[in-house]
């Protein structure tokens, strides 16, 4: 899921809006109507009158006939369908033309690196944008090695003509790809990772390295880093470098800094270049200052990708459009302590969103205004100065870093995450810019790959938790050029939530239930969740003060069997307990239509019953009225020895079992790093116990209950 890609924009005539990307059908493809363009229509060929020969009539019967019948053809052709193409140009979705030039996106990245003189292209796979980030260092760096590169989104091209990178001499392909979920291709890297898995191409002449992205607290770590990686070295390409494996559970940056300084040496070898010994900063976007003239409806104030989108909403809402939903409700779900839950309710009438039980919600958020107004004071700059950014290589797909124009203030606020710990690269650009030695050579020790600098990067940034606007507060005089900032900062990304309800009780809203983020940090800073922070105050006050928020939907494999009477054991501490709200109001609903239910065993844990206990009055009820068969809960922190959810399933492996051995399925939602595992841990012991199996023969149980569904969990770390 990205916030904003920034593809080739087109103009859509009908709705005047800016469409992001070619007109897709559901399976995402490029619409071609029989591998026919749109530029233009050209006219059947010109009817041909057969020579009848000099002893027969000039104009037979027949002749007439067959004239007449060619006269109307033509007039069909020329007056009736000619001016149903002419529509279907205005359109600008299914444009038809002959296919006088290859179809393919892919043809044409081939034939704009030939002539753009580009010899290499870095693909990347990439769901929150990091990916997407590291593939634009990669490019960046070309320029250093005498190379060009360039940065390129599988989903925007055709990557079956990957052969013909081989017909550019010294070309070579990257690949950054994230893992996404479990073991899964992101979003944009979904038909790249079909496509290689048909096999049917070969590759040879290619060369290519990989870098993947993961995260070690997830089973599946780095497995589309890994597949890519060997895939194509089966196809025939050339590897050039070692795979590279990134652990965002660790420290990613690191990983990718470790594994970039050996991977451009290992290139120079390959290709016989040498690096150009030129460290300077090389920006991507230059600045366009609008004035006065500039139209203030004509300047981006936050929406996502289609300027005026937020005034002017339309159907269907997704990640480039989504849908101001009004709060409904804003409530705390915590009875006590110093912690906050909050449970909201987002009013979806008349939108057309749909939702499952299982899926998730996307949330823009918004900046803190404090932190977007301390920037602008330390960079002494008016924050309600109008620019843009525009690309300097005219020649890419990639026009602006994020919605242009805009101002200062809204691009901080919307665009930009200003919150999170800045990586060495961008530590590095802004090094020129500090005027004092001392900041300067801290910022240049902590960009350095060196091992002193990696270990001041892992305590000075990491672990003191300093974003951006703590970097400049603490080194005082470096000031960038705020465009420039801009330009390195990473996008700020939208924030998922299971939803914790059931359409079939909720129609029309969508329910979250989300810990509100706060904590300081070593150094004393406070620090925010982005999203809860900024969720925290939207509370609705009478029908004139309804706060609305942009969403969208993102659909889930996490889902309840579909016979009621399958049992379910679901297992979620905290707000884990979110997604099988949903589940539990789902079977209700099957249990008020007079459907069986199957068992329906609920593990939760929590700190304290009487204060963190959330939703205990819906789960008692349901506890009364049968729809929850039994319900099991860990306080944590009631008595002198912890327990958590894995400890009272073992009070209950008995129970466990016989649902597991009656086809039953078992659901975990919530801490990836620890709960999940010591959840699977216990599993495995109750298997190998109850079930009188050996540890392999636990592990293949396990296995074929994920493969048949059976084993399913929504995690995050």
């Amino acid at each position: 899921m990205r916030i904003l890609d920034d593809k080739r924009s087109i103009t859509h005539p009908l709705s005047s809006f800016v469409q992001e990307e070619p007109y897709r059908s559901e399976e995402g493809r490029n619409m071609n109507i029989l591998g026919v363009s749109a530029d233009s229509v050209v006219p059947p060929p010109a009817e041909v009158v057969e020579d009848m020969g000099t002893s027969e009539p000039l104009i037979g019967t027949m002749d007439i006939f067959l004239l007449g019948i060619s006269l109307t053809i033509g007039v069909y052709w020329f007056f009736i369908r000619g001016r149903n193409e002419q529509n279907s140009i205005d359109i600008g979705a299914l444009k038809v033309t002959p296919n006088t030039t290859s179809s393919s996106s892919s043809a044409g990245l081939i034939e704009k690196m030939k002539t753009s003189g580009r010899n290499v292209v870095v693909f990347y796979g990439s769901q929150t944008g990091t990916a997407e980030e590291f593939a634009g260092r990669l490019a960046k760096d070309c320029q250093r090695y005498g190379m060009k590169g360039m940065a390129v989104d599988p989903e925007e091209v055709e990557m079956e003509d990957l052969p013909q990178l081989s017909e550019i001499e010294n070309s070579m392909a990257i690949f950054c790809m994230a893992t996404y979920g479990e073991g899964d291709p992101t979003d944009n890297s979904q038909e790249f990772y079909e496509w290689l898995q048909e096999g049917s191409v070969d590759l040879t002449g290619v060369k290519y390295a990989v870098f993947g992205l993961g995260n070690k607290t997830y089973e599946h770590y780095n497995e589309m880093g890994v597949f890519v990686d060997k895939k194509l070295e089966v196809l025939g390409a050339e590897r050039i470098f070692e795979l590279g494996l990134g652990d965002d559970d660790a420290n990613i940056e690191e990983d990718f800094v470790t594994w970039r300084e050996k991977f451009w040496p290992a290139v120079c070898e390959n290709f016989g270049v040498e690096a150009t010994g030129d460290e300077s900063s090389i920006r991507q976007y230059s600045p366009v200052f609008h004035g006065e003239e500039i139209l203030k409806e004509k300047v981006f104030s936050g929406e996502a990708a289609r300027l005026g989108s937020f005034n002017n909403q339309k159907p269907p809402y997704d990640a480039r459009n989504p849908f101001l939903a009004p709060i409904q409700v804003n409530r705390e779900l915590h009875k006590g302590g110093d912690r906050s839950c909050m449970h909201i309710e987002f009013n979806i009438t008349d939108s057309k969103l749909r939702y499952e039980a299982g899926d998730h919600v996307a949330v823009y958020p918004m900046n803190d205004q404090g932190l977007v107004e301390r920037i602008g004071k330390l960079l002494e700059v008016d924050l309600d100065t109008v620019f843009s950014l525009k690309n300097v290589d005219e020649e890419a797909s990639k026009k602006h870093p994020f919605p242009c124009p805009t101002t200062y203030r809204t691009a901080l606020s919307f665009y930009v995450d200003i919150t999170s710990n800045p990586r060495t690269n961008v530590l590095k650009d802004i090094m020129d810019y500090a005027t004092e030695q001392k900041d300067k050579d801290q910022l240049q020790l902590l960009s350095s790959s060196s091992p002193e600098g990696r270990n001041e990067y892992n305590e000075w940034v990491i672990k003191d938790s300093r974003n951006i606007v703590a970097v400049l507060e603490d080194l005082p005089s470096c000031k960038p050029p705020l465009d420039h900032l801009l330009e390195l900062l990473p996008k700020l990304q939208a924030r998922y939530y299971s939803i914790s309800s059931s359409p079939k009780l909720y129609p029309n809203s969508i329910h979250i239930t989300a810990v509100l983020v706060e904590y300081t940090t070593r150094v004393g800073r406070k620090a925010k969740g982005v999203a809860t922070s900024w969720l925290q105050d939207k509370i609705p006050n009478g029908p004139d003060n309804v706060p609305r928020v942009p969403i969208y939907v993102r659909k889930s494999q996490f889902r309840l069997p579909f016979r009621p009477s399958t049992p379910v054991i679901m297992v979620g501490p905290g707000t884990g307990l979110a997604p099988f709200r949903g589940f539990i109001q789902e079977r209700h609903h099957a249990k008020e239509d007079g459907k069986t239910l199957g068992d329906t065993v609920l593990f939760f844990g929590c700190r304290k019953k009487d204060e963190d206990f959330i939703y205990q009055d819906e789960l008692m009820n349901y506890l009364e009225n049968k729809t929850l068969s039994q319900m099991f809960v860990a306080y944590s922190r009631d008595q002198e020895k912890k327990v958590y959810v894995q400890h009272i399933m073992e009070e209950h492996k008995d129970t466990i079992w016989k649902i597991l051995e009656d086809g039953g399925h078992i659901y975990v939602c919530g801490d990836a790093r620890n709960m999940a595992p010591d959840v699977q841990k216990m599993l495995h012991t109750i298997i190998c116990e109850k079930g009188g199996h050996s540890d392999t023969e636990a592990q293949d149980y396990i296995k074929k209950m994920q493969t048949k569904g059976r084993y399913a969990c929504d995690v995050w770390s």
